[in-house]
């Protein structure tokens, strides 16, 4: 009976399944259109897959030995089991190679199972809990039923009431994965992730490449259509599918600074709230944590709705400090930040309801070329003792030194002057824009407001072409990042450092002597533009290590560095939680017994300064090297430099 049954079983099966596919499929096509390379992005999908998504998998050891012999059981299991019996192949070999394969899927499984017999509250419930014992019924019962095939157990084996038990078994297991796959099932993730990984938006992530600029918004081309995303449809249909890949691990809402500070963000339930919009419905079958202070039940929503009216509150999109810390962790490679700034950019750009001091802030730039309002002409006040050379009268430079909005900040100044020690100690050639110098744009960006940003990155633009010089340099990450990753899309393509790399090659040229630094324990805090989007790690380690520091490391180091809470404008959109990133990030300074930060970013500096003390002293790197300079004049003073 079993024989007889099972080729038609597969049949039906594989046909809902391809059903559930083309349904998939029209959900994720009501999206914008997007521009992929069909045949290239599935020849590439495989390494991909095997390569790039385990890159990130692996990073527990653990669950990807489980993955790898779950998926990878299943995979070679199912193309087995449709040509032994499906199509009837009797061949010996083939039949003990799937019993080799269902014996590891199995064994997967029994890790998978008691993964989730206390499972960490980071992984969602519900039917996510039946999963692991439906692997288990899968790999068993075909195990069982390929036996006779594999010569082992005589050919009328498996009749009588046995036979409806596996037979049962054959459809609960089938069911669970193809179905599931094509029908929104715990499984969607396999069939949505295989694509998202061929389609990707950012295909340069791959390979070893990295990729984190944000996209273009077409100003000039936009008409009747929305600026940003306003509905589900807005978002281009890669988006989607993306969307659809989720696997729920929750290691997004792990890493999250807004969600540990309970602010309304949770990165994992943003994306499946997207996935309620994509395909119409409510989010009460939601299993996972919750938005903090908010109840799992109340959102809903479809591909044409606005998201803000009814799926997602405004306030959990103005939660995110853009860290990335969601996207480096996801094994899906699903693009959070992304989604979010497209959200924000309707809400600034088409209802004008930037909250906090958003808008305020935004009407500075416009008016004043800077987001506090300061007279643009006191951009060079700080260095007014300094004698620096200025662009416009020296024409060339070696350096291009990028002052950013530090230029404003009275402590911020502090780094600029101890930067501009170290290049003047080693004869670096640089210049300064002076008054030209505009905000790089990043701000208004992270706020949603494209317009402001293209504005004053283009003004920018047409500021440098009329100048000579090797390279930019400063002391912002997030000018760093903008200047390196985002102007090419406006034309301007430049060789961008920060200070620490561009100090590192300084004392590796041997154009720098430091002093051994004395004193006590120093902890380094890696800046999100700088680490997560820039993947720039070493070279502040090496400046401190050529001072004789051995620092101690905190716990949330590297690209799992926690944010400063600092970034995409969440000190002036200013959401309420339960706590200040910035104090937990204090915590963890705290936690190395560590006296002194060292910081590389300025807004680092300002957002851990603000923690109340008694606290570890900050210090940005190029403050430190200042102070460990082989013959030099002495420091200036305390009066000098305020």
């Amino acid at each position: 009976m079993l024989n007889a049954a099972l080729p038609w079983l597969l049949a039906g099966f594989l046909i809902v399944l391809g059903a559930g596919a083309v349904r998939r499929i029209s959900l994720w096509r009501a999206g914008r259109p997007a521009p992929v390379d069909l045949i290239a992005g599935l020849m590439a999908m495989p390494r991909r897959y095997l390569v790039d998504l385990h890159h990130v998998v692996d990073r527990d050891k653990a669950m990807s030995n489980t993955h790898v012999a779950t998926a990878g059981g299943f995979v070679a299991s199912m193309a087995l089991i449709l040509l032994v019996h499906g199509f009837g192949v009797d061949n010996v070999w083939l039949a003990r190679a799937l019993l080799l394969t269902t014996v590891v899927m199995f064994a997967g499984a029994v890790l998978v199972f008691r993964r989730r017999l206390n499972p960490p509250s980071r992984l969602s419930k519900g039917p996510w809990m039946r999963l692991p014992k439906s692997l288990l019924v899968f790999a068993a019962t075909f195990f069982i039923v390929t036996l006779p095939a594999a010569g082992i157990l005589p050919d009328g084996f498996g009749s009588g009431i046995l036979a409806f038990v596996l037979l049962a078994g054959i459809v609960a297991g089938l069911g669970e994965m193809l179905l599931g796959m094509g029908w929104a099932g715990p499984m969607k993730h396999a069939f949505a992730g295989a694509l998202h990984l061929a389609f990707h938006r950012r295909p340069e992530r791959f390979g070893g490449g990295r990729s984190t600029g944000l996209k273009l918004l077409d100003l000039d081309t936009a008409g009747d259509k929305t600026l940003g995303v306003a509905k589900p449809a807005d978002f281009t249909w890669n988006q989607l599918l993306g969307f659809d890949a989720c696997v729920q691990c929750g290691r997004c809402e792990a890493m999250c600074p807004a969600f540990a500070a309970g602010q309304p963000l949770n990165p994992k339930k943003l994306i499946q709230d997207m996935v309620v919009g994509l395909a119409g419905g409510t989010d009460a079958n939601y299993a996972g944590s919750p938005y903090p202070g908010k109840e799992v039940g109340k959102a809903k929503g479809s591909a044409i709705e606005v998201i803000t009216e009814g799926l997602v509150s405004q306030e959990t999109l103005w939660a995110c400090t853009t860290c990335r810390a969601c996207v480096e962790e996801c094994p899906m490679m699903i693009e959070h930040v992304d989604a979010i700034v497209d959200m924000r950019r309707f809400l600034t750009l088409e209802k004008g309801t930037t909250p906090g001091k958003g808008s305020e802030t935004l009407q500075n730039l416009i008016a004043t070329d800077n987001p506090h309002g300061n007279d643009p002409a006191s951009r060079t006040y700080w260095a007014a003792d300094q004698n620096l050379p200025v662009m416009a009268d020296v024409k060339e430079a070696d350096v291009l030194f990028w002052v950013s909005d530090g230029a404003f900040d009275m402590r911020s100044q502090r780094i600029l002057r101890a930067f501009v020690k170290i290049m003047k100690t080693a004869k670096v050639n640089f210049a300064v824009l002076g008054d030209e110098e505009r905000d790089c744009g990043d701000l208004a960006r992270r706020l949603g407001d494209d317009a402001t940003f293209q504005s004053l990155a283009r003004r920018n633009i047409e500021v440098l072409k009329k100048y000579r010089f090797k390279r930019i340099v400063t002391t912002d990450p997030h000018a760093f990042h903008v200047l390196k990753n985002e102007y090419p899309d406006l034309g301007g393509s430049y060789e961008v450092l920060h200070h620490t790399r561009f100090i590192n090659e300084l004392v590796e040229q041997g154009r720098l002597q430091l002093n051994a630094r004395t004193g006590g324990t120093v902890t380094y805090h890696d800046p999100c533009y700088l680490g997560r989007y820039n993947g720039e790690y070493d070279a502040p380690r090496a400046v401190l290590n050529a001072m004789g520091i051995q620092l101690a490391e905190m716990e949330r180091s590297g690209f799992r560095s926690r944010c400063c809470g600092g970034g995409g404008g969440a000190p002036i959109t200013d959401i309420p939680g339960e706590r200040r990133i910035a104090d937990m990030r204090m915590d963890d300074i705290r936690a190395t017994g560590a006296e002194v930060v060292a910081v590389g970013c300025q807004q680092c500096t300002a957002m851990l300064e603000g923690v109340v003390e008694p606290r570890p002293e900050v210090q940005d790197i190029a403050e430190m090297v200042a102070a460990q300079l082989v013959d030099v004049a002495e420091p200036a003073t305390a009066r000098e430099v305020a």
